[in-house]
């Protein structure tokens, strides 16, 4: 008797739990080759809930070895629980920090009137959105206000863009909301920006993780999501992450770690090859 069919693949599709290690010092040790640059910049965008406030959480829990909670969420509202620019370094040590940093911005909305304005999200890819600038749903920044970068500098630029989707919604992304995504897809091509995704709570999505986040790149359903979002934004398989945050743990977990930690390496490499392409 052969029974049901097995939800789990004999052997992951990408290998985490082996590279841990190596990807962990490689991430704590990088340094901008182009010396222009003190870091390189990632910005994180997507729907609301989706996750962006909570990854920025769980890479500084990896970093620290502990769970942290610099990046304030929410996990009951369904607006955006960020409404500001802010940009996230991670300390090494009180004197120095890690050589990349990450930008929250407010989440996309599925009508035209509530979320993020596209238009703002553009502008924080050229490095027009001032730190702590507030983001108005009704209204679009705009060259002249108060919040406005005029003069951005390479590092005040984005360098790589991730877009954060939870992995239990893929299929139901509205139509809206994928449009939001490819436009600002779209925008960043045309900059010359890296762009990456990471399906979240993937605990959620299916039961097999749940029981164990080792089995996060062997879910057979977990990786139909992603080639499901591979068709619908055009973003390659292999720059397709799958992360389970932290949400309800307190002590650091190193198979949640390893998924994290192979998502932001490859964030790091792909922003490095961009400072490598620029020249002030």
């Amino acid at each position: 008797m052969g029974g049901a069919p097995s939800a789990l693949l004999e052997q992951p599709w990408r290998e985490v739990s082996e590279k841990y290690q190596s990807n962990l010092k490689f991430v704590k040790s990088y340094q901008p080759e182009n010396k222009q640059f003190k870091h390189l910049r990632i910005l994180l965008h997507g729907p609301v809930g989706a996750g962006k406030s909570s990854f920025i959480n769980s890479v500084d829990s990896v970093l620290k070895g502990r769970s942290a909670g610099r990046a304030l969420t929410n996990a009951n509202s369904g607006s955006s629980y960020t409404r500001k620019y802010r940009t996230f370094k991670f300390h090494k040590n009180p004197e120095a920090t890690y050589s990349f940093v990450f930008n929250d911005i407010m989440g996309f909305e599925k009508d035209s009137d509530r979320g993020v304005p596209v238009e703002d999200v553009k502008l924080a890819l050229r490095g027009h959105v001032k730190e702590g600038y507030k983001f108005d749903p009704d209204q679009e920044l705009k060259e002249g206000v108060d919040g406005y970068n005029s003069d951005p500098t390479l590092e005040d630029k984005v360098h790589v863009l991730v877009c954060v989707v939870p992995a239990d919604t893929v299929s139901v992304l509205s139509d809206e909301m994928v449009e939001k995504m490819r436009e600002v897809r779209v925008a960043a091509s045309e900059l010359g920006i890296p762009q990456l995704a990471i399906l979240t709570r993937v605990d959620e999505a299916c039961p097999e993780v749940k029981k164990d986040t080792s089995n996060i790149y062997k879910s057979k359903y977990l990786k139909e999501k992603v080639e499901g979002f591979h068709h619908l934004l055009g973003i390659p398989m292999n720059c397709i992450f799958l992360v389970k945050n932290y949400s309800d743990e307190i002590e650091s977990n190193d198979k949640m770690n390893a998924a994290i930690l192979c998502a932001l390496k490859q964030m790091v490499l792909y922003g490095e090859d961009l400072l490598n392409d620029l020249e002030t």
